[in-house]
C-alpha cells in the first residue's frame, strides 16, 4: 500500500515538473508596451507665418510713424511684422507699423492719427499708438473705438522727445513704456489677430510670376517715391525712400521684406487742410511681390482687415515681413507702379 502511494506521488511530481518545463516563467516573458508618439505642436506668428517655440499670446501693437524727410531714418521699422504706407496730407505718406513677433527697443518718430489708419489697427486687434489726431480720428478715439495711447496726454512721460530733432519729428516711445501704459489702462495684452495665410516650403519653391527685381511706387512727390530692390542672396526685398535705403536710426539694420503688396483704393480730399478719406469698402486690384516675382491679385476689406485674393482664394504670403503700399486708384496701379 505504501509502495503504491509513493509511486503515485512520484508520478504526480514528474507530471508537475514536465508541465513547468513546457510553460515559460512569467517573469521571462517579453513585455510589449504600446508607445504613444505625440505629434510636435507647431506654433507660428499669425502676421508673419514664422515659427516660434511656444504658443503666441501677445496682442499686436500698431504705431503711427512719421515719414517726413526730417523724420528719417526712423526707429523700429525693421522689427514690424507688417507696415501699411498711405498718404496723409498732400503727397506725404505715413506708416502704420504693426508689431507682434518682434519688438524694437524704441519706435518713432510717432505721428498723429488718421481714421483710416485706426480702422486697420482695429482690424488687427491692436493697441494703437499715436501722437495727436485729425478731427475724424479724434471722434473715434474719444468714443473708445480702439485701445490707444496718445502722446498728447503722455508727452514727457511715456513719450520722450529726441533732442537731435525738432517737433513734430521727434516723439518716440519705448516698448517698455507701451507695456507700462497698457497695464495702467488695463488693456488686454493677450488678444490675437486672425492673421494671414502663408505658403508651405513646397509651395514656396513653385512660385511663378513676372520678374520684379526693381520696383518703383510713385506717390506724387519724388521725396515720397518708394523703390524696392530684390536681394537674391537673402531672398528678400530692401526698401528705399527718395533713393536712400530704409534702415534703423539706432542700429543701422535694414528693412528686409518677404512680401510687398501694392494696392489701389479711392482717395478723396475732405477739408481745406488737405486731409483725405481712403475708401476700403469696395476692394480692388493689387500687385503681390514675392521672391523677385510679381502677380496681379485682388484685395477685399473684411472686418477691417485688408485680405488678399487670387483666383477666388486667399492669396498666400511667404513667411516673413510684409509691406503694404496703398496708392490712389486714379490714375491707378499701372501709372503708379513701374517694374524693372
Amino acid at each position: 500500500m505504501k509502495l503504491k502511494t509513493i509511486s503515485c506521488i512520484l508520478a504526480a511530481s514528474l507530471l508537475i515538473v514536465g508541465c513547468s518545463k513546457d510553460k515559460e516563467p512569467e517573469e521571462d516573458k517579453p513585455v510589449h508596451k504600446k508607445v504613444e508618439v505625440k505629434e510636435e505642436t507647431k506654433y507660428t506668428y499669425p502676421l508673419t507665418g514664422q515659427s516660434t517655440e511656444g504658443e503666441v499670446n501677445k496682442r499686436p501693437v500698431a504705431v503711427m510713424i512719421n515719414n517726413h524727410p526730417k523724420a528719417r531714418p526712423q526707429s523700429g521699422l525693421q522689427k514690424a511684422d507688417i507696415v501699411y504706407e498711405m498718404l496723409a496730407e498732400g503727397d506725404v505718406t505715413r506708416f502704420l507699423a504693426v508689431y507682434q513677433s518682434e519688438e524694437p527697443e524704441r519706435v518713432g518718430p510717432v505721428r498723429s492719427a488718421r481714421d483710416y489708419f485706426i480702422e486697420l489697427a482695429k482690424g488687427l486687434n491692436s493697441i494703437y499708438i499715436c501722437h495727436g489726431y485729425s478731427p475724424d480720428a479724434k471722434q473715434l478715439l474719444d468714443a473708445g473705438y480702439i485701445d490707444n495711447l496718445n502722446g498728447l496726454f503722455y508727452d514727457g512721460t511715456l513719450f520722450k522727445r529726441d533732442n537731435s530733432r525738432k517737433a513734430p519729428h521727434n516723439s518716440y516711445i519705448t516698448f517698455a513704456n507701451i507695456e507700462k501704459g497698457a497695464e495702467e489702462q488695463s488693456f488686454n495684452l493677450e488678444e490675437q489677430p486672425k492673421g494671414f495665410a502663408f505658403l508651405s516650403e513646397k509651395e514656396e519653391k513653385s512660385l511663378e510670376g513676372e520678374a520684379a527685381t526693381n520696383v518703383t511706387v510713385k506717390y506724387g512727390s519724388h521725396s515720397f517715391d518708394v523703390m524696392y530692390k530684390y536681394d537674391e542672396g537673402k531672398m528678400q526685398y530692401t526698401r528705399y525712400s527718395d533713393g536712400v535705403q530704409t534702415v534703423d536710426k539706432d542700429t543701422d539694420e535694414p528693412v528686409l521684406l518677404s512680401n510687398i503688396i501694392i494696392l489701389e483704393a479711392p482717395h478723396k480730399i475732405i477739408d481745406s487742410q488737405g486731409r483725405r478719406d481712403i475708401d476700403f469698402s469696395a476692394g480692388g486690384n493689387a500687385y503681390l511681390l514675392q521672391e523677385g516675382k510679381w502677380n496681379t491679385i485682388q484685395w477685399q476689406f473684411n472686418n477691417n482687415v485688408i485680405t488678399f485674393v487670387k483666383d477666388g482664394k486667399e492669396a498666400k504670403l511667404v513667411p516673413g515681413k510684409t509691406w503694404v503700399n496703398v496708392v490712389p486708384d486714379k490714375p491707378g496701379l499701372e501709372s503708379n507702379v513701374t517694374f524693372q
